[in-house]
């Protein structure tokens, strides 16, 4: 009905399968990388995002996440919630839930 719900993205490399190294910048970057890509591909953008849900491991990476998440999201951001939480599937640091309109 016009919407598209990418949930609990991670910033695995969808060439290895593997989470990528080097912290959570390049987290937070592969994990908006792939939220691209299923938008994308589903007919939609990430410019057309109206929520979402980022998850931390360590609510003290919000700073260096947000700058990473600023890239992505540079007009009109969407309407955003940020969770801290002790443990996330796949050893990672970061996970994305985005609503966007189709």
């Amino acid at each position: 009905n016009g919407m598209i719900f990418v949930a609990g993205e991670k910033g695995i490399d969808p060439t290895t399968n593997q989470m990528v190294p080097g912290g959570i910048a390049a987290e937070t970057r592969q994990t908006l990388e792939n939220v691209k890509n299923i938008l994308e591909s589903a007919g939609s953008s990430i410019s057309r995002a109206v929520a979402t849900t980022v998850y931390l491991t360590n609510i003290s990476d919000f700073a260096e996440m947000n700058a990473v998440y600023a890239e992505y999201f540079t007009d009109n951001p969407p309407g955003r919630t940020t969770v801290g939480v002790s443990s996330l599937p796949a050893g990672a640091q970061v996970e994305i839930t985005v609503t966007a309109l189709a």
